[in-house]
């Protein structure tokens, strides 16, 4: 069983992410941290919040409040695709100012900062050598993991690998050649990518292959019911399956408007709790990768040297192949996918 620690920017699929998270079976949740992204950072944290609560999460799993904007740009949202909120059009879940929801944000009466947190995990995981290392998931910009580990150079070796959904081989979805995860904050990422520690990247190459077709959607909605490609959705069998297919029918419905995806919206990070539960679903391969920080048109496009075109040795660091790219994943995985079935 993998350790992770989740940064994310919740965001409909990232509260994905948070669900397969809390409930895979080879995937144990230290923490949360929330960063600018989708929606403001309030939002996101308060989003993260409501999903702990929702998904009957450990009471111990606090959400820790991370960066506000990027290191360098102004921030930037994506209410078009999200709602203002960050969790538009869903139904259900309760509202940030519930008691319930507001215990996830605090810890013996305190807010825990992103930072502190992540270092508190992975410190408490690595028990000075004795331990086991840690996985950082990131599903939104990476600003809070560039400040973590500039702040705390010396937990860099205790880092297992960092799993990011972001960047595109080729394509961009908020810009003509920008994800919109590394364009919020280009110059996180940079760092990010230059750490000596494995990373591996989730792009939109694979993650827009994830898509949640109307069977899917039925099947979420009762697992029971007759599986049906175009007729109409079952009745939910529980109120949690109502309040996703919620979340699924508003980015459905972004999807469609803005990208002109017909057969369904794809849940983006989501793909990253399922590497980490089942890397042999992806088929990766190792590159060099570097982020545009400078160009007019393509500032937060990820350069893949998929034609080894720079000479680099074999570390993961500055001057080496630094990260594993996934290709593909095998979009059959719903029978050998092990997901706690409790609701």
């Amino acid at each position: 069983m993998k350790s992770i620690w989740l940064d994310c920017d919740p965001g409909h699929d990232d509260a994905t992410a948070i669900l397969l998270s809390l409930h895979s079976l080879n995937v144990h949740l230290l923490g949360i941290s929330t960063v600018h992204g989708n929606a403001s950072a309030e939002n996101t944290n308060n989003n993260a919040a409501r999903c702990l609560y929702a998904f009957a999460a450990a009471e111990y799993i606090r959400v820790c409040p991370g960066a506000s904007k990027p290191l360098l740009r102004p921030e930037r949202h994506d209410p078009e695709i999200h709602g203002v909120d960050g969790l538009g059009g869903v139904e259900g879940l309760p509202p940030a100012s519930s008691p319930e929801v507001r215990a996830r944000l605090v810890a013996n009466g305190e807010s825990i900062p992103a930072l502190e947190g992540m270092a508190k995990a992975v410190r408490m995981k690595w028990k000075g050598g004795m331990g086991r290392k840690l996985t950082i998931v990131s599903t939104g910009p990476m600003t809070n993991i560039a400040l973590f580990v500039s702040v705390y150079p010396e937990l860099v070796q205790c880092i297992e690998e960092f799993v990011f959904m972001g960047g595109g081989v080729g394509i961009g979805n908020r810009s003509a050649s920008a994800e919109f995860n590394i364009l919020c904050d280009p110059e996180a990422a940079q760092i990010v990518l230059d750490l000596p520690v494995k990373k591996t990247m989730i792009p939109l190459n694979v993650t827009h292959t994830a898509i949640v077709t109307h069977a899917i959607h039925s099947a979420l909605l009762d697992p029971h019911a007759p599986l049906s490609p175009f007729g109409a959705l079952p009745a939910p069998a529980t109120h949690l399956r109502y309040m996703l297919s919620t979340l699924i029918n508003f980015f459905t419905e972004s999807y469609k408007s803005t990208f002109g995806f017909t057969d369904g919206p794809p849940l983006h990070d989501a793909l990253t709790i399922a590497y980490v539960a089942a890397p042999e679903l992806f088929t990766c391969r190792r590159f060099r990768v570097d982020v545009e920080l400078s160009g007019t048109h393509t500032a937060g496009e990820t350069v893949v040297d998929v034609w080894n075109y720079r000479a680099c040795d074999d570390s993961w660091g500055r001057n080496g192949r630094n990260c594993m790219v996934a290709e593909k994943v095998d979009v059959s995985f719903t029978d050998s996918f092990h997901v706690e079935r409790r609701y």
